[in-house]
């Protein structure tokens, strides 16, 4: 947990990635695990919890983030010095749910970058199988823009 609260600036209750398993020349992996007494699970759904889709999207930007971290870091630079932030989702697809209990992983490939925009594309798998894919981009904003 400390390497990821050293790469990027997402913090609890609004962390959804427990561990960086690698991060590769061409993207990022990493694993978190549902736990039932998330806030979220109060209300979706009460008896029958199920993980909220955006959540997973949210896991999926971080691991993008943490990704974008590593290679400005390679640079030299420092990640206080930009904040990644969201600039276009697409094409999301949720193909089976994830719950309480669950283990996800969750991989995030690098498709292009134009200026200072990072496009990707992403996948939870749980049980080795696709529970979702998606394809977004991220912006790495400097100072107090961000």
């Amino acid at each position: 947990m400390d390497e990821i609260l050293k790469t990027i600036p997402h913090r609890p209750p609004f962390l959804f990635i427990d561990e960086i398993v690698e991060v590769r020349e061409d993207g990022a992996t990493c694993k978190r695990t549902i736990r039932g007494d998330e806030p979220q699970f109060e209300g979706h759904y009460p008896g029958n919890p199920i993980m909220p889709g955006v959540l997973l999207c949210e896991a999926c930007f971080q691991t993008g983030a943490v990704y974008l971290a590593k290679q400005i870091e390679k640079e030299g630079k420092s990640l206080n010095d930009v904040t990644p932030v969201l600039s276009r989702i697409g094409e999301a697809r949720f193909k089976q749910m994830v719950k309480p209990g669950d283990e996800i992983t969750i991989e995030v490939t690098m498709k292009e970058t134009i200026s200072r925009f990072f496009f990707m594309k992403g996948k939870i798998l749980k049980g080795g199988k696709p529970a979702m894919t998606i394809e977004f981009a991220l912006a790495m904003v400097e100072g107090e823009s961000a």
